[in-house]
């Protein structure tokens, strides 16, 4: 059976960026990690469409990068917006920014009123999650409350190997957060760097979490086939969205996994459907 399958994590950047990064890597400690070689592919709309079609997919969520600088993020999320109304019922976007910019917030506000659907993919490579839990995510927090649209966040597993933009994550850290924001709509990124996994703990965490969904992104490279199974049995499907991190890997590598981990129909069409299209109105 053929399913509308939604992509809930694919990166697009402007044309400037894409053939001039060099302009970006002094004054962006964050995308110089990410990006300062040329082998750290950036793709924009018009190829994440033409991969869409060659995989299957049906709709992308599209994600900007956390600049630092105020013209930088609004310059990109504007090309978030550009490239949704081009391509409309193909890809919704999310605002990014820098939560330690004192324009986020508003920036945020401009970009819900203007048609993106939330926040995302923000991150704490620096690992300061209670400085900016006290500082500018409170009033990113409020608004997507009041917004009822979702906040994706960057996380990685405390543990394993190294790689670029893997942070020295504390779990605990991480839990404090969303217990902060527990009425709010959160999407972890990368399975939650395996948060998921206290889920079985008789008091209190079920509650904490209750919110929170987990993303796919870049498992391939992460994880064993069987965290698929390992995770719905400890958090559910219904709390899973598929997302490939397009253009890391492709969409169709994720889906030989899950048909490796022997996925029920249900939870399948669950993770690569229907949560997303009831997180995203779709």
């Amino acid at each position: 059976m053929t399913i509308p399958i939604i992509d809930c994590h694919t990166h697009i950047f402007p044309k400037e960026i894409r053939e001039s990064r060099e302009n970006y890597l002094v004054d962006e400690p964050a995308f110089n990690i990410l990006y300062h070689s040329p082998k750290s592919k950036l793709c924009g709309a018009a190829e994440l469409i033409q991969m869409m079609d060659e995989q299957e997919i049906q709709t992308s969520i599209v994600l900007g990068f956390p600049w630092k600088k105020k013209d930088t993020f609004q310059r990109h999320n504007d090309y978030l917006l550009e490239s949704v109304m081009k391509y409309k019922g193909r890809l919704i976007g999310l605002c990014c920014f820098d939560l330690w910019n004192p324009h986020a917030a508003d920036e945020l506000e401009r970009c819900l009123q203007a048609g993106l659907s939330g926040a995302g993919e923000l991150a704490f490579y620096d690992d300061s999650f209670d400085q900016y839990a006290q500082s500018m995510l409170p009033q990113i927090m409020d608004i997507c409350r009041e917004k009822n649209v979702p906040m994706m966040l960057h996380t990685n597993e405390p543990v394993g190997h190294a790689y670029h933009g893997k942070t020295n994550m504390q779990l605990p850290h991480l839990y404090k957060l969303i217990q902060q924001f527990k009425q709010n709509t959160i999407i972890l990124a990368h399975w939650g760097g395996g948060i998921f996994f206290y889920n079985l703990m008789k008091r209190d965490v079920k509650e904490t979490l209750s919110n929170v969904y987990l993303d796919t992104a870049a498992s391939p490279y992460l994880y064993d086939p069987s965290i698929y199974a390992c995770a719905i049995q400890v958090f559910g499907s219904q709390k899973i969205l598929f997302g490939s991190d397009y253009p890391l890997i492709k969409p169709k590598r994720y889906v030989q996994e899950m048909e490796q981990a022997n996925l029920s129909q249900q939870d399948f069409i669950a993770i690569c459907s229907d949560n997303a299209r009831k997180l995203f109105n779709q």
